[in-house]
């Protein structure tokens, strides 16, 4: 297979590992540059959430809105670290998932939403996303056409 568009090219950029479905959730992890191990998620929300906090940590993309809280929550220290890469590009790409893998690299958030491109590593194809709805569809809709082909696949030996 060609990997012509397997590159990360961004310091978010991180490698999502589809591994199977729990009910009509996704499940999985992610892997990006600055650790050496997996974050999982059992939930779209879960993996959502964890993206933009991580995005938030780097402050990268900068956040077009920012969230607004009440007390003394500051993460400010957290933003103003420095950030060292611990896993290589080359290693993160020789992650990938039992249903599908996904590169996801987000260039901005705007408009309370995230804007950037996709790449799913099997079909070798690279998407833009406007949204994190077009994000989430195009992730799911690519692992629901794995699963259909297995399912296809199982069911051929009663021909």
């Amino acid at each position: 297979m060609e990997q012509s568009d397997w590159h990360i090219g961004a310091p978010n950029g991180v490698v999502i590992c589809i591994n199977g479905w729990k009910g009509q959730q996704i499940v999985g992890c992610f892997y990006h540059s600055y650790s050496g191990k997996a974050t999982e998620f059992e939930t779209i929300d879960q993996i959502l959430f964890q993206l933009e906090c991580f995005f938030d940590l780097l402050n990268f993309p900068y956040a077009a809105t920012a969230e607004r809280t009440f007390g003394r929550q500051n993460r400010k220290a957290d933003r103003d670290r420095k950030w060292v890469k611990t896993m290589k590009d080359k290693e993160l790409l020789q992650k990938h998932g039992e249903l599908g893998t996904f590169i996801v690299r987000v260039q901005h958030r705007q408009h309370s939403s995230w804007q950037g491109r996709i790449t799913w590593v099997e079909q070798n194809k690279t998407m833009s996303f406007r949204s994190i709805w077009e994000l989430i569809k195009l992730m799911v809709s690519a692992v629901e056409t794995v699963g259909a082909s297995k399912e296809e696949e199982n069911l051929s030996w009663f021909d």
